[in-house]
């Protein structure tokens, strides 16, 4: 038996009968759906404005960089779940989301005054985003972290991190509906931070929980 094999054999014993990797991946999006929707509501709430604000090109921009980042890194860590997983291919989908805010946050800078740019970048709640996006991202995180040892990852720490990357859009989606700050320039800074604190957490999780 060569090395390949040997793998997908210790893979499959580590898979548990009778229920399909698909159906654990159904499982544990709508279990992190339901329960970071959970902690949204209990802690936040949408802001007051939202249905004001919901027709403005920048408010609607925060949740096309955060659901781009929680769609592409939910489908790397799908991918990363399997031995000997090749991620190149979706490498691309995976700089969607970090090409988006770059762009934002140019337009941003020739559609806003130079002295502006602090203001709009340290914006009035970025104690609250470090905060709360973490908060929000710990349940999807831990969720994810199990159905990735329900497979058999062969690089624990990069599946954690692509796991703390889908926890933290998937958080950063939700803080987004209550956040008042809609600068391009506040999401390229305290949302970034936030989103990799939970990707740092999920790389030296992974380091941990997910072994075989």
């Amino acid at each position: 038996m060569d090395t390949n094999d040997l793998i997908k054999a210790l893979a499959a014993d580590t898979r548990r009968p009778g229920l399909s990797m698909n159906a654990v991946w159904f499982a544990t999006c709508a279990g992190a759906l339901v329960l970071a929707g959970l902690v949204f509501s209990v802690l936040l709430g949408p802001r007051p404005d939202i249905a004001i604000v919901a027709e403005t090109v920048r408010f609607l921009f925060k949740f096309v960089v955060t659901i781009a980042l929680a769609a592409a890194a939910f489908g790397a860590m799908r991918v990363a779940a399997w031995p000997e997983a090749d991620l190149r291919k979706l490498l691309p989908y995976l700089a969607i989301a970090p090409a988006l805010v770059v762009g934002g946050v140019v337009l941003e800078l020739f559609a806003v005054p130079r002295d502006a740019w602090a203001t709009r970048l340290i914006g009035t709640n970025s104690l609250l985003c470090l905060t709360f996006i973490p908060l929000i991202g710990l349940a999807p995180l831990g969720l994810f972290l199990l159905a990735l040892r329900y497979g058999a990852p062969s690089r624990p720490a990069l599946s954690g991190a692509l796991a703390g990357l889908a926890a933290g859009g998937i958080a950063a989606t939700f803080y987004a509906a209550h956040c008042p700050d809609d600068s391009p320039l506040f999401i390229a800074t305290w949302y970034t931070i936030a989103v990799l604190g939970l990707a740092l957490l999920g790389t030296l999780g992974a380091r941990w929980l997910v072994r075989w």
